[in-house]
């Protein structure tokens, strides 16, 4: 719920449970993931008609994505908090409800499943990935917002008019006398919803656009973001003494820029799975 002052808001998580069906729980972490994916593949159907690709293909996809995705993002947070279950039942590891997934574990694997995929339909899977990314900045928009109601992947303490209020069993150690914490999932959330404006406006603005650029795009707009708003968090994956999720940022923008360098300074193509026409010089 939002509790309104005089400009000013406060975010208090009604809990993770949306409702019950007998003993059943339905959480509204699942829910949401759920409706990220519906959402996220009707869009990309609509987007790949638009580049003349059957959308039937793109629903094909989404069943090697979901199968590779969210798999990979849980064993890469269990793998990062590796301490922390390794003392739990072993069941643990697949609770995915409860929450703990990690998108750059998901990104990785829905990668490589749809290199695979597009390989097996003989598809350009650069032209396929730029279908892919509104849609999935925007099912990341969505899925934000299970973390507002499981109260975790918050911010450090905050004084702010907008602020998130977080239980005492769910505060870190040394906060645990605070209240307030930066809603970082809505700081994100808001962020991917910019991001997923710009793609949608180079898709449509421009049709002939290089193929591989809105790829490119997500990679550097989503990680900037993502790189100021991890340093925020109480709670990041770390590799060392470094945050993760910053390490991989860094990588990504890296990445994306020399991508864009390649297919606009120097004006080549990027190795693909196929030569297709419709993959653009």
């Amino acid at each position: 719920m939002l509790n309104f002052i005089p400009f000013a808001f406060e975010f208090t998580s009604p809990g993770p449970i949306a409702f019950g069906i007998g003993s059943l729980s339905i959480r509204w972490y699942g829910m949401l993931i759920a409706s990220a994916v519906v959402i996220g593949t009707l869009l990309a159907q609509k987007l790949a008609k638009k580049r003349g690709i059957d959308p039937d293909i793109v629903g094909n996809l989404v069943i090697w994505l979901v199968v590779g995705a969210i798999p990979c993002a849980r064993l890469y947070y269990v793998l990062f908090e590796w301490q922390r279950f390794q003392n739990q039942p072993w069941y643990k590891a697949f609770a995915i409800w409860e929450g703990g997934i990690a998108i750059h574990g998901a990104i990785i694997g829905g990668a490589v499943a749809t290199i695979i995929f597009c390989q097996r339909q003989k598809i350009s899977a650069w032209l396929m990935a730029d279908i892919i990314m509104p849609a999935l900045i925007l099912g990341q928009a969505i899925g934000r917002w299970g973390n507002f109601f499981n109260s975790e992947a918050f911010g450090t303490p905050t004084d702010l008019p907008w602020k998130l209020f977080i239980p005492v069993d769910r505060r870190p150690p040394e906060f645990v006398s605070e209240s307030y914490f930066h809603p970082t999932f809505l700081y994100e959330s808001v962020w991917n919803v910019g991001v997923f404006a710009i793609l949608m406006f180079l898709f449509f603005r421009f049709p002939k656009i290089r193929t591989g650029t809105l790829t490119m795009t997500y990679a550097i707009a989503y990680s900037l973001g993502r790189f100021w708003i991890e340093g925020l968090r109480t709670d990041s994956l770390m590799f060392g003494s470094l945050r993760t999720a910053q390490i991989i940022s860094l990588v990504a923008i890296s990445l994306g820029i020399l991508g864009l360098v390649w297919l606009y300074g120097l004006r080549r193509r990027f190795p693909d799975t196929v030569s297709k026409k419709g993959s653009r010089a």
